[in-house]
């Protein structure tokens, strides 16, 4: 493939990639695909009534990774695209996706990645979604994923997402709906700054007996920033959820946090915490003791608890 300096650095930062990698993958830029492969295990093709793909894991796969970032360097670019993954009974795999635009035009550029998950029985599956966004250009960078996961009986999910530069605008929303025995563990890193705006949504159904549900949120909202978490957790059976957010907000920024837990059933256990502060005093105070200024100390605070 030939890939520009731009995607290049792009794909360091969404999907940590230097080059094509092992296993399959799909990369899309500006709109177009730019490569695929698929393995033995691993199918992808092409949807023909709309924009995307369908990923295809055969049962018993073990230990193989799928690569699906997006590249978006065209100013004023705009696109939805639906992807959906096809995950056999015993698998264990790992999916990376993200995407990054590049914006240094007039116009607004825009990628809405719907992403289902269709998880088959004692499956291992871990999810990495990151976006980020840069350019000098005055047209704005928005993105707003969404995603649905079905897991069969006694699967395990996990999703790591972040978002920590550069993007303008974003609606996250999650749903998943969990079957017996299976469990869901969600770990949401963002950060916004200047004018920013944030939104995620979380609904998870806790619908077999035995299943879990972990979803933990952590947040820095600086300058005129926006953010809004919105969790909602619904125990339809014997389940356990738990959903958490910790923010810090700085200068004149604003965050809402916004839980919902709804029992279905009686023998449901769901837990909801919220936390919303400023970085402390005499923390900056104790670094600043080790030859930091207060802009590098205030700095070493967020990336530590954005970790």
């Amino acid at each position: 493939m030939n890939i520009d300096p731009i995607q290049l650095r792009i794909l360091q930062e969404v999907a940590g990639l230097h080059d094509t990698p092992d296993g399959a993958f799909n990369f899309r830029f500006d709109g177009k695909s730019a490569g695929r492969n698929s393995t033995e295990n691993i199918k992808i093709t092409s949807k023909t009534d709309k924009s995307g793909i369908d990923i295809h894991i055969a049962p018993g796969t073990k230990h193989e990774s799928v690569h699906i970032p997006v590249v978006l360097s065209e100013s004023g670019l705009k696109e939805a695209v639906y992807n959906d993954f096809f995950i056999g009974d015993d698998c264990d795999v790992t999916i990376v996706a993200g995407c990054g635009i590049s914006n240094c035009g007039g116009e607004d550029s825009q990628h809405d990645g719907i992403h289902t998950f269709h998880i088959g029985n004692r499956c291992k599956v871990r999810y990495y979604e990151k976006h980020y966004g840069e350019g000098d250009g005055m047209g704005k960078r928005i993105l707003n994923p969404v995603t649905e996961v079905f897991m069969a009986e006694d699967s395990y999910m996990e999703m790591e997402m972040a978002q920590i530069k550069g993007v303008d605008s974003t609606v996250r929303k999650s749903d998943a709906h969990l079957g017996q025995g299976s469990s869901l563990v969600v770990h949401e890193r963002l950060m916004t700054h200047g004018i920013q705006n944030a939104v995620s949504e979380y609904n998870v159904y806790l619908d077999g007996d035995g299943a879990s549900a972990n979803v933990v949120s952590r947040s820095v909202a600086r300058e005129e920033s926006e953010q809004t978490f919105i969790s909602r957790l619904y125990g339809n059976a014997q389940a356990h959820g738990h959903s958490e957010c910790d923010s810090i907000i700085m200068d004149d920024a604003r965050i809402s946090s916004i839980p919902e837990v709804v029992a279905n059933c009686p023998d449901a256990e769901l837990i909801h915490e919220a936390a919303i502060g400023k970085i402390a005093g005499e923390q900056i105070i104790k670094l600043m003791t080790f030859g930091l200024t207060q802009e590098e100390a205030e700095e070493q605070i967020v990336n530590g608890f954005l970790k």
